[in-house]
């Protein structure tokens, strides 16, 4: 691909996404069908799609920026149902696709046929997930699909390497299938977790937010590279960094995390539009070389819609089948030892210890059948399923050409775009017409967000009584005594502003008519140590409460998403007081 078909791409699927979003469509369909469009116009030459391109520069990116996003507390209740979807439905629907595709197609072999299915078998959580942010899903639900969406494409990916190896030739062992899963998953998993360390580590001890957000840019790629070398699942080591990464991102300095958010979001939009139209200028060319080979057009599409239909259907049968199945199982086998250890007066409240952190257990949560029922619906193909697609050689390292190659694309296509059609389109309407909405969650994020404002406040109190000595040292009874009435009252506000906030359900901070560093008339400015004093007290206060946020979340008694939005609220304070001792300097 030339530089400037590169540009051109990029800044097509950057107009299409903009209106796609200003309209509130479908920003992958529209895409798609744009691409389709433009690549029917004469002239308009072939573009080629390199899968190293994908596979180590668009995907690296977009995995961590999703695995920033996702709480890992969440992410952990949720394990069970996150690994049933993310590693047991790949391998079902995989399994599942492979049969139909070596029954419908005479010279495909099992192999390929199963490396088909593991093409086709990872759901992409992306327009799963704007819709369901738009429409109000329950957060238990957001977690679900954004964990599965993390770990599907491992599981995918290490499927197609291992039915790639057997089409090659390769006499695999059950044994050795689970060794090469095994393996994938043990070094892609301790590679991102160490470099994510190593990361975190650095970017504590430099004071530089352009540094530290230019090595949370490489560090996926690093990771990726860094696992797949070492024969583990790139992917899992860019989410192990990620996920580290992000659960200690409030450890870091404000304005990293300011400036670090917008960055990802803006890098999210630009990579899903070009992958999207890299779909569908492909469509027209993946179309011509199926119709010239010896299958023909006709059945290679009845084929894919074959395909299309059975990834469709696998979806809601292994949601429910596995829902229902280990809801039985624990009934059966957990259900008379849990009986037994509520009888032991020490087991009734449990709690895991982590290092010097105790993190309160809460049980997994529990899916309704109408939760259960948009979950199943949420099975859109994209990115990864294109990378998978176009990374099949046509011939393998032992010289062993892959049958039915041209089909594959076509089928990897065809199911991505039926996908965004049929199931993207329709979601809206699923969520709506099941009413799967959590309309209280604002309420209880408004009641926690009080609480942990209302806790770090008396916490921030009894730090001020603590350090008013010192602080009377430094700067003498009377200006201590303003610093702090400035400050403390600068706090109460705050503390009555979000309580209105709580009762009337609007974003309302009013005014009071008094001074804006104290009480009514307040002149702590009349002494020039005055402004530093405030800045120091107010900078202490700031760190006391980020520092309560922090452990009521590590203990498990804070959402991260509540935490998210009180650290925010924190950043902008302190951004906003550098802003102005800056302004203060210069004049």
């Amino acid at each position: 691909m030339e530089l400037a078909e590169l540009l051109i791409i990029l800044t097509g699927s950057l107009i299409v996404t903009a209106f796609a979003r200003w309209r509130g469509l479908p920003a992958p369909l529209l895409t798609v069908g744009v691409a389709l469009l433009v690549s029917l116009i004469p002239g308009v030459p072939d573009i080629e799609i390199d899968s190293e391109v994908i596979l180590t520069v668009v995907l690296p990116p977009l995995l961590y920026s999703a695995a920033l996003d996702v709480s890992l507390l969440n992410f952990r209740e949720s394990r069970a149902q996150i690994a049933r979807l993310g590693v047991g439905a790949v391998v079902v629907t995989a399994f599942a696709v492979g049969g139909v595709a070596y029954v419908m197609i005479p010279d495909m072999s099992l192999p390929a046929a199963l490396l088909v299915g593991a093409v086709v078998a990872p759901p992409d959580a992306v327009s799963a997930a704007a819709i369901g942010r738009r429409l109000g899903l329950p957060r238990k639900v957001m977690t679900v699909l954004s964990g599965e969406s993390l770990i599907n494409d491992a599981a995918s990916l290490t499927l197609v390497k291992v039915f790639l190896a057997i089409v090659g030739g390769a006499s695999l062992t059950l044994w050795d299938d689970l060794g090469i899963f095994g393996l994938a998953i043990g070094v892609g998993v301790a590679v991102g977790l160490v470099l994510g360390f190593v990361a975190h580590r650095v970017r504590m001890r430099i004071d530089d937010p352009v540094i530290e957000n230019v090595i949370g840019l490489l560090l996926p790629f690093v990771a990726y590279i860094t696992a797949e070398e070492l024969s583990g699942s790139g992917v899992l080591g860019v989410v192990a960094a990620g996920l580290y990464v992000g659960f200690n991102s409030p450890r870091t300095g404000y304005a990293t995390r300011l400036q670090e958010r917008p960055f990802w979001s803006a890098a999210d939009v630009v990579l899903e539009g070009f992958v999207f139209a890299l779909i569908g200028l492909q469509l027209q060319a993946v179309v011509l070389d199926v119709a010239e080979s010896e299958r023909g057009l006709g059945q290679s599409v009845g084929v894919a819609l074959a395909v299309l239909a059975v990834v469709i259907l696998v979806r809601p049968l292994f949601v429910f089948g596995s829902h229902y199945a280990a809801r039985a199982s624990r009934y059966v086998f957990l259900s008379p030892l849990l009986r037994r250890l509520r009888r032991v007066p020490t087991l009734r409240r449990v709690r895991a210890t982590r290092g010097l952190r105790t993190v309160r257990y809460r049980p997994q949560p529990r899916m309704d059948w109408r939760q259960l029922t948009v979950i199943s619906w949420t099975g859109m193909r994209g990115v990864v399923t294109l990378a998978a697609a176009v990374s099949i050689p046509a011939v393998t390292e032992s010289s062993i050409a892959v049958p039915a190659r041209d089909t594959m694309f076509l089928i990897a296509f065809i199911v991505t775009v039926g996908t965004l059609l049929i199931q993207g389109l329709t979601l809206p309407v699923v969520i709506r017409a099941l009413g799967v909405r959590d309309d209280t969650q604002r309420d209880r994020d408004l009641a926690a967000e009080l609480e942990i404002f209302g806790t770090s406040t008396d916490e921030t109190m009894a730090y001020v009584e603590r350090r008013r000595p010192v602080w009377e040292e430094r700067w003498g009874a009377e200006l201590t005594d303003r610093a702090v009435r400035s400050t403390t009252s600068r706090l109460l506000r705050q503390n009555e502003a979000l309580e209105r906030t709580a009762v009337d359900d609007a974003d309302e901070r009013g005014s009071d008519g008094r001074d804006a560093d104290g009480e009514p008339g307040a002149r702590v400015a009349s002494s020039r140590e005055a402004p530093h004093a405030i800045g120091v007290i107010r900078r202490e206060l700031l760190a006391k409460r980020r520092e309560v946020v922090l452990r009521e979340r590590d203990a498990g008694n804070l959402d991260e998403e509540v935490m998210r939005r009180v650290l925010l609220g924190l950043d902008a304070e302190e951004l906003a007081m550098d802003t102005s001792a800056l302004a203060s300097r210069r004049s």
